[in-house]
């Protein structure tokens, strides 16, 4: 099955624990319409370039995924409908990258990976 990375923005005003239930009802979605999670980060509260509905800040959080695309059409559909998230992504890829993404790592961490890509 292909892999996916989603990234979806909540509202600001939701609090730490209905922004982790929204993931864990995403993943559901998945794994009902034959997909897999296979990681799922929360972010926290971050500040965007931009407003997006009268809003300065929102919960961010991420997904990885082995899912059919029709189980990704699915749960993106619903994510569309839902009043509390604002903006979503998701990005196919080749494979999943072993441990936490790049927001998840410490600075010092991040800098050793730069350096070792030159």
């Amino acid at each position: 099955m292909p892999l996916y990375e989603h990234v979806f923005i909540s509202r600001q005003d939701l609090s730490g624990a209905q922004a982790e239930s929204l993931v864990e009802h995403f993943g559901t979605v998945l794994t009902d319409n034959g997909g897999k999670v296979v990681d799922t980060e929360y972010w926290g509260v971050k500040t965007m370039a931009y407003k997006i509905n009268k809003n300065r800040k929102g919960h961010y959080a991420y997904i990885r995924s082995d899912a059919p695309s029709e189980a990704v059409q699915e749960m993106e559909r619903l994510m569309r409908l839902h009043d509390d998230v604002m903006r979503v992504l998701t990005i196919k890829v080749d494979e999943h990258v072993e441990g936490p993404s790049v927001q998840m790592q410490k600075r010092d961490e991040r800098e050793d990976r730069r350096r070792e890509r030159r």
